[in-house]
This record gives C-alpha cells, structure tokens and sequence, in this order.
C-alpha cells in the first residue's frame, strides 16, 4: 500500500521533503497527494523546479488548473490558512506532513484530525512533550512509534544532529555536563536588511550583515529524547550570515577520562553501528558549504576535536539543516507506513 501523504506548508521544508522524496529510493512506498500553501499555484510549481540551495529539480513539473504535476503525477493543491478548511479525508490523505511550524499546541493540532487528518507528523517540536504523542529521532526511538499514534513530532533539525552524539557520548563515557551552541544559517523571520519584523529585536537586523544571536529550545529538545541529561545540557543559537548549512559548538565534561583520538573512534564505530551512517564523519579541512544537500543527519569534523585535560571535551559537528532533516522526515513517514500495517 502507498502511503498517500499531504503537506502543509511548502515552504523551505515542505519542498525538500517533496524533494528529498523524490529523490530517494522510497517513491513507490510514498506519495505527495496534495500540498495546502497560501501561495499561487503558479510560484508553487516555479520554486519547485528552481531552488538557489539546492539546485533545479530531477524531474518535472508542471501546471495543470489547480493542480501540480510532477512527473506526470496529479498534487491537488489548496490554499486554506485554517486546518478545517481543507477536505483532507475527500483527498483521502492518509499522513499530513506539517511543514508551516504554525502550530504546536495539541488542540491546535487535533484541529487537523477533526478535519480528516488521520495522522500527522510535525517538522518542529510540539510546545511542550504533552502536545504531540511521540517525539522521534530517526536512529534513536523510531521503534517507539505505534500504530495507534495520531501526533507526531520530528523535533529538528539541530535536535536531529546533536542527539546522536550525545547519546554516543553518554553510553561510552557518561556526560555530568553540556553546552551547545548553534551557528545556523539564516532563516525566514529575519528581513534581509533592518526592518520591524520581529518582537525580538535582534531579529529585526539584517540577516545577511551581521551573526545574530537568537533564542533556542534545544537543550529543551534534548532532554525530552534524552532524559537521564535533564538539568545538565544548556544551549544558546546564533544565527550566521549563510543560505544553508549549520554546525554546533559542543562542550561536554564527560564522567570518564578519554583522549581527542578515543571519542573520535567512538564516534565514527557507533554512528555506523547504532545509527545507521545517518551520523558521518570527516577529518579533511572542510568549510561549511561542503556539507550542502547532505542527507546525514550530522557529521562530525573529527580534525576539531579537542579536549582540555581528560574529561573536557570539545566537539564541532555540521549539518545540512534543511536536507538532512527533510531525509529525517521522509524515512520517518515510510517507518509509520509499516507501523500502520502492523496495528490496528
């Protein structure tokens, strides 16, 4: 059975999950069906074929009244601003992708059930744990998704990247404590030159003059998916003036004594291991732009590795936030696809 799958909200992550699909080996197990965006049909299907990040699209795509073809395949199209104003059971959508990081709260979200929406999966975290009724990383929990679940949360992107190596890190040699900070490429609630855009007024500043530093809900993020580091892992985000692509700065005082050349292996023999590849690794000199339209969900850059005596370790690790988490999204939807058939 293919899963018949509609998104909401196609901006820069409802396009690279369309994208990263259609690219990926999972086109017979899942299908884009309909797409609900504000946008005309028209600018729809241009930024489709056309994307300054990650290039033209490897098929085609065309306009056809009010729907999308792409490779031939009809996409109804929408463009209600509402959950309810859309017929998802009439397009007998069997997963909602929720692309437009609108809505977290769960009676916000249950809006999309009581619409026809059997199943949704969030490309942000709920506002709190209780609002969605899972939240997966893909190599960490995806085992704990069920059938009978209905809300689900892909967290994101920078949760994606750095909890892989936490919990490596934590298995081999204990964590007492962790500082993060993200540099990520800029993103659409900054204007490209000073404007009155935002409550936050350090995102009211050009976005492509300055390194703005942002607030962040990721050690929130981590200790939902890693709770045994409740209470020890603070996080802060700064936004950097790049299209794409993002790394985070990671501090940790592990509980055990190790060497630059021990979490290096550690890292390189478990991400394969336990995760799938889906945690790389690389010691070449490497600027961020090498890691554009990566699909890993992180990649370590061994060549910085650094630690301060035996326990303080200091790690830098990249990722591609938007085409590694879209990759994330897509094997996430073709996982629940097997769970579905499995349960009731």
């Amino acid at each position: 059975m293919t899963l018949r799958i509609a998104i909401n909200g196609y901006g820069r992550i409802g396009r690279c999950f369309l994208r990263a699909l259609h690219e990926s080996e999972l086109g017979e197990e899942l299908a884009v069906v309909a797409i609900n965006e504000p946008a005309d049909v028209e600018s729809m299907a241009y930024l489709t074929r056309f994307d300054s990040t990650h290039g033209r699209f490897r098929g085609q795509v065309e306009v056809a009244g009010e729907r999308l073809l792409i490779d031939g395949r009809p996409v109804a199209v929408s463009h209600a601003t509402s959950p309810e104003a859309v017929d998802w059971a009439g397009l007998g959508v069997d997963l909602l992708v929720e692309c437009s990081g609108r809505y977290g709260h769960r009676h916000e979200l249950e809006a999309f059930l009581a619409a026809g929406c059997p199943r949704l999966l969030l490309s942000h975290p709920g506002n709190s744990a209780s609002d969605v009724d899972r939240t997966i990383v893909f190599g960490l929990n995806q085992e704990s998704l069920g059938a009978d679940d209905r809300l689900v949360s892909a967290a994101s992107c920078t949760t994606n990247a750095i909890v892989p190596v936490l919990d490596i890190l934590d298995r081999a040699f204990g964590i007492e404590h962790g500082l993060m900070t993200t540099l990520h490429s800029v993103m659409n609630d900054q204007p490209l030159i000073d404007g009155y855009h935002h409550a936050d007024l350090r995102r009211t500043r050009s976005a492509m003059q300055s390194m703005i530093p942002v607030s962040t809900g990721l050690a929130r993020g981590v200790e939902r998916l890693l709770p045994q580091l409740a209470g020890r892992v603070q996080a802060k985000a700064i936004r950097v003036p790049v299209v794409n692509v993002s790394a985070i700065d990671l501090v940790v005082t592990l509980a055990r004594p190790a060497t630059a050349a021990a979490v290096n292996a550690c890292l390189r023999h478990e991400g394969e291991a336990i995760y799938g590849g889906r945690l790389a690794y690389s010691g070449d000199p490497h600027a961020s732009i090498d890691f554009n339209h990566s699909a890993h969900s992180a990649i370590v850059d061994t060549s910085q590795t650094r630690m301060s005596g035996e326990r303080l370790a200091n790690l830098l690790v990249w990722f591609d936030n938007e085409w590694g988490f879209a990759n994330r999204m897509v094997e996430l939807a073709a996982h629940w696809r097997g769970c579905m058939g499995r349960g009731a």
